[in-house]
């Protein structure tokens, strides 16, 4: 009986330590060493959406300003023309904002550019800015160099200078002096001159005239009198008339003919910008075309001209060229193709290395 109780016991007890064994094929969710947290090394990034981070765009590269070769050896000098707007002694109401505008003529042999700068020099500044940048502006051109100022609170006489320096700061020469200045009277109330700019050309080497825009004549009324040893150039004379004629004929247009007394009125002028460093239709002596062309004895219902100085001097193609492509007086190359003048008169004079282009046009 003993021994029957003992095996079943025995039995028994290898039954439930079997029952307590689990078997090692069958994992849990906590038997494994897996991390449930998702990978950051790894992990691959969303695309960014359209309000995540706002692309900026890549800015268009600007222009640069090509700069003109000079040579090393050239010079820098300026001649002053005239005041454009606010006169000497211009009245301007106290605190008010006006703009200063001096045309003045490259009259050296460097090509002024943006690295050219005006600033302020001595006396009142006037709110001036530190500088401001010259236009492209070849030998013999002219240009008007514009600054913005503000008058002072205190009424009576005030006064600035400034100076143009080169790109190296040095300071040019403007005829006998060094200064361009500004003279006001600071008033209350509405200013008795305007201070505002006129509508001028900014580079104007060689101005047209027509009836109506015609700069009044001055104490001359003739030809100018000259004394430099300038030179003549017949063949460049004809030479312009040759091309004149030619562009009118691609135009369909019949060709000018050749007045003697035009081409004297012409040469007159030729001569006084030549000698007198001229880039304009006024003489030295006042006159105008018109009163030239009278001076020469021809009658002339209508009266225009081009004229053009540079140095060096242009050939006669690219003068002409120069007159059909100018975007600053259209009535250049109104004058080429004009079917209201019938005669021309073309004159040429070279001095000091500076060469000198006019052409009258008249209607008798």
């Amino acid at each position: 009986m003993s021994t029957k109780v003992f095996r079943f016991c025995l039995l028994a007890g290898i039954l439930l330590l079997s029952a307590c064994s689990l078997p090692a094929t069958a994992p849990t969710a906590t038997a494994t060493s897996t991390s449930t947290k998702p990978p950051t090394a790894t992990m691959t990034a969303l695309p960014p959406t359209a309000t995540e981070i706002p692309s900026t765009p890549t800015p268009a590269a600007t222009p640069t300003e090509a700069i003109p070769t000079n040579l090393p050896d050239c010079t820098n000098s300026a001649k002053f023309i005239e005041d454009v707007t606010v006169k000497d002694e211009s009245e301007i109401p106290a605190g008010s904002t006006f703009t200063k505008t001096w045309r003045v003529q490259n009259t050296g042999t460097c090509t002024w550019w943006s690295g050219y700068t005006l600033t302020h020099y001595s006396a009142e500044r006037m709110a001036a800015p530190e500088a401001v940048p010259l236009k492209l502006t070849r030998p013999g051109e002219i240009t008007d160099i514009s600054v913005e100022l503000t008058a002072s609170q205190a009424l009576g006489k005030h006064e600035g200078y400034f100076v143009i320096k080169n790109p190296s700061g040095l300071i040019m020469r403007i005829d006998n002096d060094s200064r361009l200045w500004v003279k006001i009277t600071v008033v209350k109330g509405t200013p008795a001159t305007a201070a505002t700019p006129a509508n001028t050309a900014t580079i104007a080497p060689a101005g047209n005239t027509q009836p109506g825009n015609t700069p009044a004549a001055g104490n001359g009324s003739g030809y100018a009198t000259v004394t430099c040893a300038y030179t003549e150039d017949d063949a460049r004379a004809q030479q312009v008339v040759q091309i004149i004629n030619d562009y009118r004929a691609q135009n369909g247009l019949p060709p000018y003919s050749v007045n003697a007394q035009l081409s004297e009125a012409a040469q007159a002028h030729a001569a006084d910008m030549a000698c007198n460093q001229l880039f304009y239709h006024t003489g030295s002596n006042g006159s105008t075309p018109q009163t030239r062309v009278a001076a020469s004895g021809y009658l002339a219902a209508r009266v225009a001209e081009n004229v053009y100085g540079s140095y060096p001097p242009l050939t006669p193609e690219q003068v002409v060229i120069w007159w059909k492509t100018d975007k600053q007086d259209i009535n250049h190359n109104k004058n080429l193709l004009s079917s209201v003048y019938k005669e021309i008169g073309v004159g040429y004079a070279f001095f000091n290395n500076f060469g000198y282009y006019v052409v009258v046009f008249a209607t008798p």
